[in-house]
C-alpha cells in the first residue's frame, strides 16, 4: 500500500505551483519580445523602402522641401526604431535580471535539498546496519504495530524517492534556466550593438536635416506658401469627392424610394453582403501598390520644414517606385473618375456603403460602372519629372466620412 505524508504533497504541490507561475511569467515575456521584434524588423524594413524608394536617385533634382520631408520621415521611422529596440533591451534586462534571482534561489534549494537527501541517505545505512526491515517487523508486538512499521517504512522509502526527483528536476531547471540567461545576455548585447549604428545613422540624418533647414530659411515664407497652395488644392479635391459620395447616397435612396437627404446609403441585399465582406477585411485589405511606404498619415500633422502649418490628411500619401501600377484594395464598383490639375486623375470604387479613392493617377484603365476585382490594375501612378516623386494618395470612407486607411490595409 502506497502512502505519501502531507508533507511530501505539499512539496510536489509548492513546486508545481512555482513551475507553473515561471513559465507564466517567462510566456507573456516572450510574447511580448516576440511583438517588438516584429515591430523592429517592419520598421528596418521601412527604413529599406526609404532609402529605395525616396533617396535611391540622388541625381534627380528634387525640391527641396521634398528633400526635407523624406529627411524628416526617415528620422520619424529611424526614432521609433530605436525607441522599440531600447524597450527590446530594456525588457531583456529585466528578464536577465529576474532569471539571475531564479537562479540563485535554485542554487539554495538544490543544495538545502542535497544536504537534507545525504543525511536520509545515511540515516537509512545506519539503520539498516543495526537491523533489517524485516526483523523491524518481526519485533512488533502486535499486528497493528507491524502495519504501523509498514506504512512507516514505505513513507520513508517514497519521500527518499521524492527528494531524488526533486534535485532532478531543479538541476535540469536550472540549467534551462542558465541556457536561457546566456542567449538573453547574446541578444542584449546584439541589440544594444545595433542601436548604436542606428543611434549614428539618427545623428548623421538630423545633422543633415539641420543643414537643409538652415538653407532655407530666407525662402521660408515662399515654401510655406507653397505648401498652404497644396494644401488648398486638397481640400477642394476633396470636396469634389464627397459631393460626388454625398450625390451617390441620395441617388440610391431615391430608387429605393427613400428620403434623398439621408446622410446613409440605400442598399441592395448584394451591396450590403459587399459591405459586410469589407468590414470583415478591416486590417487585412491589400496595399493599393505593389511597393510602398506612407509619407503623410492620416488626420492632423504639423508641417516636415514649418510646424506653423497644420496639414489636415483625409487619407495617405504612399511613396512609390516610377511606373508604379494601382490595385483595387477590394472588389466593388467604379462609381466616378475625375481629373484633377494639369491632367492627373482619380478613381473612386464602391464597397456598399464603404468607398475607397486612388489619387495622383496618370492614367486610367477602367470606367465608371465597371466591376472590380480585389487587386485588379485599374491605373498607374503620376511620377513628377521634375521632382522624380510618384506619390498616390490613398482614402478610405464610410458614407462620405473618412476612415484611417492604417486600420483597414495590412501592415500599413
Amino acid at each position: 500500500m502506497k502512502y505519501n505524508s502531507p508533507f511530501i504533497s505539499k512539496t510536489v504541490l509548492i513546486t508545481l505551483v512555482f513551475l507553473l507561475n515561471f513559465t507564466g511569467v517567462l510566456l507573456a515575456q516572450s510574447k511580448k519580445q516576440q511583438e517588438l521584434e516584429e515591430r523592429r524588423v517592419e520598421l528596418r524594413r521601412e527604413i529599406k523602402k526609404i532609402n529605395e524608394l525616396l533617396f535611391k536617385n540622388k541625381s534627380k533634382a528634387k525640391s527641396q522641401t521634398s528633400v526635407i520631408e523624406n529627411v524628416s520621415h526617415k528620422i520619424g521611422v529611424r526614432k521609433n526604431l530605436i525607441r522599440v529596440t531600447n524597450q527590446q533591451a530594456n525588457l531583456l534586462t529585466r528578464e536577465i535580471n529576474a532569471n539571475q534571482k531564479n537562479i540563485s534561489k535554485l542554487r539554495e534549494d538544490l543544495s538545502s535539498l542535497k544536504t537534507n537527501y545525504a543525511k536520509l541517505l545515511e540515516k537509512a545505512y545506519k539503520n539498516k546496519s543495526k537491523q533489517s526491515r524485516i526483523m523491524f517487523l518481526l519485533s512488533s508486538e502486535n499486528f497493528k504495530q507491524a502495519y504501523k512499521r509498514l506504512k512507516y517504512i514505505n513513507q520513508y522509502t517514497n519521500y527518499q524517492k521524492e527528494q531524488g526527483v526533486l534535485i532532478k528536476t531543479k538541476t535540469e531547471e536550472l540549467k534551462a534556466i542558465n541556457t536561457t540567461l546566456l542567449k538573453q545576455k547574446e541578444d542584449k548585447n546584439k541589440l544594444v550593438a545595433e542601436n548604436r549604428v542606428v543611434q549614428r545613422e539618427l545623428e548623421s540624418e538630423l545633422g543633415q536635416h539641420k543643414s537643409l533647414m538652415k538653407s532655407i530659411k530666407k525662402d521660408l515664407g515662399k515654401f510655406s506658401a507653397q505648401i498652404r497652395k497644396k494644401q488648398k488644392e486638397a481640400q477642394k479635391l476633396d470636396k469634389q469627392i464627397d459631393k460626388i459620395i454625398r450625390e451617390a447616397i441620395a441617388n440610391s435612396n431615391k430608387k429605393a424610394g427613400k428620403s434623398s437627404k439621408s446622410g446613409s446609403f440605400a442598399l441592395t441585399p448584394e451591396a450590403k453582403a459587399l459591405a459586410n465582406s469589407f468590414v470583415a477585411s478591416k486590417g487585412k485589405l491589400s496595399w493599393p501598390v505593389e511597393k510602398g511606404v506612407v509619407k503623410v498619415r492620416y488626420g492632423k500633422q504639423k508641417s516636415a520644414f514649418d510646424p506653423t502649418i497644420i496639414i489636415n490628411s483625409n487619407g495617405v500619401r504612399i511613396a512609390t517606385e516610377k511606373g508604379a501600377k494601382v490595385r483595387a484594395v477590394f472588389e466593388g464598383e467604379v462609381l466616378a473618375i475625375g481629373q484633377i490639375k494639369r491632367g492627373l486623375l482619380y478613381v473612386l470604387i464602391q464597397h456598399g456603403n464603404y468607398a475607397s479613392t486612388y489619387k495622383n493617377l496618370s492614367k486610367v484603365l477602367v470606367k465608371k460602372g465597371d466591376k472590380i476585382t480585389t487587386k485588379q490594375v485599374i491605373g498607374e501612378v503620376f511620377t513628377n519629372k521634375l521632382t522624380g516623386e510618384t506619390l498616390l494618395g490613398f482614402s478610405v470612407f464610410k458614407e462620405s466620412k473618412s476612415q484611417n486607411p492604417a486600420e483597414w490595409i495590412f501592415k500599413m
